[in-house]
């Protein structure tokens, strides 16, 4: 129930209609019994920095989450952000500190989790990252830190892309990271031993796979396909990959525990992982 007391937490991005945070969080927030509230706040680009002061101002906004297409744009909005969120040049979780906001980055852990439990030799395993905006960054980092030998990103713009390489070398001090125009993309498919889609592409708003089916058959035995998207759930990506015989991920782990740790980055105490789970299970039934 809300009250006068209500603290207010959030998430900011364009689209966020489809976004499940508010259901996890809320439902975290009865477990604990603590008096806060999570609700989707809707913020095209051109408004980010008007919607970033306008969040400080109000008292008892505690903090928000950051989605597409905002994780690189908040950046420069932000009084102070940790070590993590500098590496990545992203920031997904936003809390309040003091007079002004701390950001940080969630996503890396969170893409992590459920790769860290499968029984594999990451150090043997190329990497294609499709897209170079926010989530991809975390990707990259992430995928760095399990020791990928080497990460391929794609991108469509070819400055952009180049750009994107100096980014993440600098803030990494890493040079495993090529990037490449879609035209590389089939020949890559052949060594990659996960895919990664960092795209909006998959979303209800736009439900075409990044990768033909044809594209995918291309990779071989045991590779794996991993979504950031978690709705719709399979996304059409992960349904192509799974009805030729590989391994599919969605962004659901990623979701949950990204949240975790952004809830106890807000809240300083441990998060309730299976109610909160839970919550986006049944959410998606």
């Amino acid at each position: 129930m809300l009250k006068g007391t209500t603290q207010i937490l959030g998430i900011i991005g364009d689209p966020v209609t489809y976004s499940l945070s508010p259901i996890m969080h809320n439902a975290a927030f009865v477990e604990l019994g603590v008096d806060y509230a999570y609700v989707p706040l809707p913020v095209v680009d051109v408004n980010l920095a008007e919607a970033v002061r306008g969040l400080g101002a109000i008292a008892n906004v505690q903090g928000f989450n950051v989605t597409i297409p905002h994780k690189e744009a908040v950046f420069p909005l932000l009084h102070q952000v940790t070590d993590i969120a500098k590496a990545v040049g992203a920031v997904n979780t936003v809390k309040r500190q003091g007079e002004g906001w701390l950001g940080t980055n969630t996503d890396v852990a969170g893409f992590l989790a459920p790769l860290q439990q499968l029984k594999r030799d990451w150090t043997k395993t190329p990497v294609i990252v499709l897209g170079s905006g926010g989530a991809a960054k975390a990707v990259v980092a992430a995928c760095l830190a399990l020791g990928c030998p080497t990460i391929h990103a794609i991108g469509r713009d070819q400055r952009k892309m180049r750009r994107f390489q100096s980014q993440m070398t600098a803030q990494l001090r890493d040079f495993n990271l090529r990037v490449h125009t879609w035209q590389s993309l089939n020949s890559l498919l052949e060594v990659a031993g996960l895919v990664v889609n960092a795209t909006p592409l998959g979303m209800a708003s736009q439900p075409e796979s990044p990768l033909t089916a044809e594209q995918i058959k291309l990779l071989p035995q045991g590779a794996i396909a991993y979504d950031l998207i978690y709705t719709p759930r399979p996304t059409q990506f992960l349904q192509l990959a799974e009805q030729a015989g590989y391994g599919a991920i969605d962004g659901l782990e990623m979701l949950l525990h990204q949240g975790c740790a952004a809830l106890e980055f807000w809240l300083e105490r441990p998060a309730p992982t299976n109610t909160m789970r839970h919550a986006l299970l049944t959410a998606l039934v």
